[in-house]
């Protein structure tokens, strides 16, 4: 099925002259941005301290991805792809950035099912050099209320990897953000539950949990997030010894919210942040300075009574807490276009949708930070700045910073 949908796509791709976005088989695969027609698979500069690359496309959409850093070095980028969100056959795919390259090599397939959908991929490495990865799946065309978590593992660095598992079966069970190794080497692997289809409509029965293993992901505890109704995909972030922090997507279209734990399982209540949450997806990753960078759509939903909603997936932005995600002292926005380039092709029933979403961020070797999200759909686009770069941009989202240091 995906051949034939994709072979449409690409006919579809020629006529609006963007072909290179799908030409698949070379390291070059993916042009996209740049204004936005000139970067591939290669990490290039495209401003004062910012690199860019687009990574290799596979199929006609892609969406949320994720990125784990290995210790032998290497950069792996899963995300989901198909031919949409939601369809049959949606799987998981993969792409790497071997230690050293600033080239992202050919994406792969790793797991789809006919009549399953796939989503909300997140890789893991334990102590002992397994690498793990959770997705969702859900029944095509149904909406998330029947979801549950998979399960599957490689012993080859991502070259090979087992049959998948069911891992949780509860119905609406979904995974987005990376797990975390605890203070005893227990894996606490956030998650949240969906009743609802969807991310409006009954959304507010949404809520979140920890999952928490000491036994190498053989059993597991589930610890409720109290007052998280409307509030999902925590980030959740280990800032010291029994000392977590999790931040939260809203479904009311409102503020990223924040609360804390001493051990992973007893959280404090959620409470909102100065960051804005257009009810999509975002991501928090601790730096070795003590930092915290979290990447999110600087924008919001309208004020008023508060009722589940969305807001456009623009501006994407990165902002800077040196306090553990009290308060933000630097922002500065990746995207800001609210048009679609004339040279880039719309993905398969989104005609005229702007969307930088899904941003996944993590500190690699040499300090600087690398964000993976989605480019409108079409593919998963990857950018490289220090800690620095941000502050010396600003925002042209509803949050911002009005003092500045200079960069």
């Amino acid at each position: 099925m995906f051949i034939s949908k994709k072979r449409l796509f690409i006919t579809r791709l020629v006529a609006t002259g963007f072909v290179a976005l799908l030409a698949v088989s070379t390291a070059h695969a993916a042009d996209a941005v740049k204004s936005d027609a000139t970067l591939s698979a290669t990490f290039q500069k495209v401003g004062p301290g910012l690199q860019a690359s687009m990574l290799p496309v596979l199929y006609a959409s892609s969406h949320a991805s994720n990125l784990v850093r290995l210790a032998n070095g290497d950069l792996l980028c899963f995300w989901f792809s198909g031919t949409g969100e939601g369809d049959s056959g949606v799987g998981i795919v993969m792409s790497r950035l071997p230690k050293g390259s600033q080239t992202w090599q050919q994406t792969t397939l790793i797991d789809n099912q006919e009549g399953k959908s796939f989503q909300n991929p997140v890789g893991f490495e334990d102590k002992g050099g397994r690498l793990w990865l959770f997705h969702t799946s859900q029944t095509a065309k149904q909406g998330q209320a029947d979801a549950n978590v998979m399960k599957l593992w490689s012993d080859d660095h991502g070259k090979t990897w087992s049959k998948p598992e069911v891992l949780f079966s509860k119905p609406g069970a979904f995974t987005r953000q990376p797990a975390v190794i605890m203070d005893d080497g227990a894996w606490l692997l956030p998650m949240y539950y969906t009743p609802s289809k969807g991310i409006t409509k009954g959304a507010e029965s949404n809520y979140s949990v920890t999952e928490i293993s000491s036994d190498s992901g053989k059993t597991w505890r589930e610890c409720m997030v109290p007052d998280s109704a409307g509030l999902v995909q925590p980030s959740v972030l280990k800032i010291g010894r029994h000392s977590y922090v999790a931040f939260f997507r809203s479904r009311f279209a409102d503020w990223v919210y924040r609360a804390t734990s001493t051990d992973g399982c007893t959280w404090t209540p959620p409470v909102k942040t100065s960051l804005p949450n257009n009810n999509s997806s975002m991501q928090a990753t601790l730096l070795r300075n003590g930092h915290i960078a979290i990447a999110f759509n600087n924008n919001r939903g309208p004020e008023g009574p508060r009722k589940t909603g969305t807001a456009p997936r623009v501006p994407l932005s990165v902002a800077l807490s040196e306090d553990k995600g009290l308060s933000w002292t630097a922002v500065r926005d990746l995207e800001s276009s609210h048009i679609v380039p004339a040279e880039v092709p719309h993905a398969p029933g989104r005609e005229g949708k702007v969307e930088y979403s899904y941003p996944a961020i993590l500190q690699v070797a040499n300090n600087d930070l690398v964000v993976a999200y989605t480019y409108h759909r079409l593919g998963i686009k990857a950018v490289k700045f220090s800690e620095q770069w941000i502050k010396g941009g600003t925002s042209t989202g509803k949050f911002n910073v009005t003092q500045k240091k200079s960069y």
